[in-house]
């Protein structure tokens, strides 16, 4: 048995996976909501419901000035404290959680949902900590 075909079999595999759950996500993000850039979130945020989907001591340590800390570990049991007549304005660290959150709110019956392009990582505006 030659092995080392095998242990490339694998490799090959496994990237072809990763890069396959990466298209699915991006075709995802298209068809729930929305991204929007730093400046579009701070426009539009203060007419929205801002969603915090890090774990919480990240949230006490800093966060987005007006947001609310709903862990995406707890969206499935949460997500009824979230309107869905508002607009949702989700954020993590970067954007894999608000792409999962976002698909979670959509198959809900949420409509409006958007998140921050790069997360909370790059944020310039006005942060709180607790």
């Amino acid at each position: 048995m030659n092995w080392n075909f095998i242990l490339e079999a694998l490799v090959i595999l496994g990237l072809l996976f990763l890069a396959g759950q990466q298209v699915y996500l991006m075709i995802q993000r298209k068809r729930v909501g929305t991204e929007l850039s730093e400046e579009e979130f701070n426009a539009g945020m203060r007419k929205a419901q801002i969603i915090d989907l890090r774990e919480s001591k990240y949230f006490v340590s800093g966060h987005i000035l007006g947001a609310r800390n709903l862990p995406y570990s707890q969206l499935k049991q949460r997500f009824g404290e979230i309107r869905a007549d508002l607009p949702v304005y989700l954020y993590d660290q970067g954007r894999t959680l608000s792409t999962r959150a976002a698909i979670q709110l959509h198959r809900k019956g949420y409509q409006h949902i958007f998140w921050l392009k790069r997360g909370f990582q790059d944020w310039n505006g006005k942060t709180k900590r607790k």
